[in-house]
């Protein structure tokens, strides 16, 4: 190779242009993902469940619209909850007992981090 050779290839070296990237940047620099929510915050990806099978399995089941009987038990519980601040007397004694019957339910099923205390009155 002569010196000539090899300023030839020092000159014609191609430079690749990404341009899709540039496209990208020109957007981000005028402000077009600016309104993106999330845009700046640190991202959220759930919560941090010790048994990854346990996280598919929750995540599952929101996908597909499921909610594990825990889930339903804690609204009935929350629903009768607010009855039982108009009830007196026998009424309200009979709404603790059900709700009480409900909780020991919860417990059994729910994760133990979310179970729930009995009503005394």
């Amino acid at each position: 190779m002569d010196k000539d050779d090899k300023e030839y290839e020092g000159n014609e070296r191609i430079k690749y242009a990404d341009p899709i990237g540039e496209m990208i940047k020109k957007a981000e620099n005028d402000g077009q993902f600016d309104n993106l929510p999330g845009k700046g915050k640190p991202l959220y990806l759930g919560k941090n469940y010790l048994n990854p099978d346990e996280k598919q399995l929750y995540k599952t089941m929101k996908d597909n619209h499921v909610l594990p009987k825990w889930v339903e038990l804690a609204n009935e519980i929350d629903h009768i909850k607010k009855e039982l601040l108009t009830l007196d007397g026998e009424e309200r004694l009979k709404k603790i007992k059900i709700i009480n019957k409900k909780i020991k339910a919860y417990n059994y099923a729910c994760p133990p981090s979310l179970q729930r205390n009995k009503i005394m009155e």
